[in-house]
């Protein structure tokens, strides 16, 4: 994907060169700022009206803050102290306010001198500090301040305008001097290449780059603000999406082997044996997949279903087709756990069709292998062996997969289970065990919204699976709030063991393991990883598999089969559990969230989650997805110690509410910064968005993705357009390639 080298920019010219050597530093370090055009880009978080100031009353708590406030009055204490023994000791109440609350400001010791003589009542400032509470007040101690003169030419020069723009700061850098800064620097967005062709941009109205940079950091009123997001949006979404478009289209140059299953082979008897009709959505999922399978270039698909919606047999005739067709196929799952889970259903579901070459096995049969790093070497060997000789048609494995040694016969298609998990040098390395570019499937249980894969993961196409198969049971969810109701708790127990009584079997998830290499130190005396203030809930640790199983043995769960699974077990004991409870040897599994992807235990109906707020919104409806799989009713009870008014309870409630995948991943996303979900895989705090928000620029990013695609199929190479060159390279440095070719 080389790019025409593209032309030099004023904005690549690094910071130190135009700020100073020590403000540059503090702007790399903290802001993750570099060079002329990072800054640019660093837009404003808010902006203050001159005259209308912020809410003190609604300041958080612990949180870098600035304010635009009056002094009401201030008042010089002496104090005696060790440092300063006859009472010289002295401090400066600064009392500020801006009609909606007061907020208390101290300085100490001889930083008392010049706010003493510049803070004085009537003076208007910018305050910039961290909120404390002391003697149930609110302060700031020791703030950085600007007074808001109208009088000296500067002060009027850099607050000129009815706006003032408040950045996202640090500690190290107050946001009037990011400000500062990037006065210093806007001049040269005035020579700032334009990313958009200009019939875009004329034809949606939008402004230039230049004006648009000058708006956001200079905006005279609240419609300049509005030009400037509008169009910095479209930028964001449009070189994403012409990256992503370029990628689609150099894909589509690859050569690929068409793949299509023989009129009467192993695909016409597998599905003669399926015991069921497919759905609806199973059928037309199946045919965009054979349709693509069926041209002359790799596929790239993205199978995104519910839990328990049928992916799996909907892979595993793709997986048919492609060895009908004298190819193999591989199946990339992200544990040990999974690939054995896989190769266990795949076998169960194909019967005689599995057993190529031995007695018993139908003369359309084939071999499914499994192949993971914990294997013996006999055993792995004789996996391999099958592979390159093409006597396995189908093989299921881990990362194991991707190793050197391992050679196919003729690899026709892949498929990888959990796409997040695999990162692009995984898929590079399988395409080359391919004689020709191997067709490409992945698959998702979490829902995830158009845009985001839109933008996540644009260079594959989307097919969506959202009826669950018939037969599927509903799964009723509660919280349970543990602190405040100590007897729902009582009462959760009860029913696990009423479910255990009616012959089913029950899952306890807790959000840690509980040896103690289970984390650094420092993270189980936090708790979990944000310091919340919320309540003491937040302050323990999270609640451990190890702690809790050993209380359910002695405790609620007496008398009961419980055993333990977790990710730090041994693959073959990890193996052994899964098989006893799969068996019904087990009543209770008490597991982590290896059990969140994949795990099909139908007598499973009943589901206990500790700490579920420590869980992520769509992780809670993954693991959810593991009861109700039979035709019994599932269960699903989520624990919790967080206070009715927080957050997190009301994320929970809204896992309760709804089975609905795809809306509860539109919650996740609202609640979570958009980084988040973009951000799995791209280091460093900045997400490539930063006025793009996924969600609510739903339509800029639909309509920035046909312009992409419209415009790389004219000219893929964008000879035109060094502009839009220009941008591409930056969005392509090092550390976003990761994030676009997640995939």
């Amino acid at each position: 994907m080389d790019l025409v080298p593209a032309l030099k920019e004023p904005l690549d010219q690094p910071l130190k060169s135009v700020l100073g050597p020590a403000t540059a530093k503090v702007m790399a370090e903290h802001l993750g700022l570099h060079t002329v055009g990072d800054l640019l880009h660093h837009y404003p978080r808010r902006y203050e009206e001159r005259g209308q100031l912020t809410h003190l009353a609604d300041l958080p708590m612990d949180e870098h803050v600035t304010v635009v406030a009056q002094v009401a009055d201030a008042r010089l204490h002496s104090f005696a102290s060790a440092k300063a023994p006859r009472g010289r000791g002295q401090r400066l109440e600064v009392t500020i306010t801006d009609g909606s609350g007061r907020l208390q400001l101290v300085f100490f010791g001889s930083g008392v001198h010049k706010p003493h003589k510049e803070l004085l009542p009537g003076t208007r400032a910018m305050f910039s500090g961290k909120v404390s509470v002391f003697n149930r007040r609110l302060q700031l101690n020791h703030p950085a301040y600007e007074l808001l003169r109208a009088d000296t030419d500067e002060s009027v020069e850099t607050w000129a305008g009815a706006l003032i723009p408040l950045y996202p700061a640090t500690a190290k850098l107050e946001s009037w001097k990011i400000g500062k800064a990037i006065q210093t620097v806007l001049p040269s967005a005035q020579e700032v290449l334009d990313p958009l062709p200009d019939s875009l941009r004329d034809g949606r109205g939008l402004v230039s780059l230049p004006e648009a940079l000058l708006k956001i950091h200079r905006p005279h009123t609240k419609a300049d603000i509005a030009d400037a997001r509008a169009r910095l949006k479209w930028d964001e979404a449009f070189v994403l999406q012409v990256a992503l478009a370029r990628r689609r289209h150099a894909d589509a140059q690859l050569p690929a082997v068409p793949r299509e299953p023989a009129a009467d082979g192993l695909l016409t008897s597998f599905d003669a044996r399926l015991p069921f009709t497919l759905t609806e959505g199973q059928r037309k999922v199946s045919k965009e997949i054979f349709d693509d399978l069926a041209t002359d270039h790799p596929m790239h698909r993205l199978l995104q279903g519910e839990v328990g919606s049928g992916k799996t047999l909907v892979a595993l005739r793709a997986m048919l087709a492609v060895v009908d067709s004298g190819g193999q196929a591989a199946l990339l799952a992200p544990t040990e756990v999974l690939a054995q889970q896989h190769h266990r259903s795949v076998v169960e579901m194909m019967g005689e069709l599995a057993e190529g070459g031995m007695l018993g096995g139908s003369e359309r049969a084939t071999k499914v292998v499994v192949l993971t790093g914990s294997m013996g070497t006999a055993a792995r060997r004789q996996a391999l062996l099958d592979l390159v000789t093409g006597e396995a048609g189908i093989v299921i494995g881990t990362h194991a997969l991707i190793e050197d040694k391992v050679r196919f016969h003729d690899l026709g298609l892949v498929v990888v289970d959990e796409q997040h998990r695999f990162g692009v040098e995984q898929r590079d390395a399988l395409r080359g065990k391919g004689k020709q570019p191997p067709h490409l499937l992945v698959m998702t249980a979490t829902p995830i919204p158009r845009t985001v894969a839109m933008t996540v993961f644009g260079d594959l196409e989307t097919s969506v699976l959202d009826q669950l198969p018939a037969g599927r049971s509903p799964i009723a969810s509660h919280v349970v709030p543990a602190a405040d109701k100590p007897h729902f708790l009582a009462r959760a127990w009860e029913r696990v063991r009423e479910e255990v009584g009616n012959g089913h079997q029950a899952y306890v998830v807790c959000p840690r393991i509980g040896d103690d290499a289970d984390e650094p130190a420092g993270a189980r005396k936090s708790g979990a990883k944000k310091k919340s203030p919320e309540d003491e809930a937040e302050k323990r640790p999270p609640l451990a598999v190890l702690d809790i199983a050993d209380q359910l043995v002695k405790g609620p769960l007496h008398g009961l089969r419980v055993e333990v699974l977790h990710g730090r077990m041994a693959p073959d004991d990890k193996d052994a559990v899964m098989r006893r409870f799969a068996a019904g040897d087990t009543d209770v599994l008490v597991a982590t969230t290896v059990i969140e992807v994949g795990v099909n235990v139908p007598n499973a109906t009943a589901m206990v989650i500790m700490d579920a707020d420590r869980f992520g919104v769509s992780q809670l409806h993954q693991l959810r997805g593991r009861v109700g799989r039979g035709s019994a009713p599932g269960l699903c009870l989520l624990v919790s110690e967080m206070p009715e008014a927080s957050a997190a309870r009301q994320r929970l409630n809204a896992v309760a509410a709804t089975l609905d995948g795809f809306e509860l991943s539109r919650i996740d996303l609202e609640q979570r910064r958009e980084g988040d979900v973009l951000g799995q895989a791209q280091s460093g705090a900045r997400s490539s968005l930063r006025v793009l928000a996924v969600i609510e620029d739903e339509e800029v990013i639909a309509e920035a993705r046909e312009e992409a695609a419209r415009l790389v199929a004219a000219d893929p190479e964008l000879t035109t357009l060094p502009g839009l060159r220009t941008a591409l390279d930056a969005l392509l440095d090092e550390e976003r390639e990761q994030y676009l070719d997640k995939g």
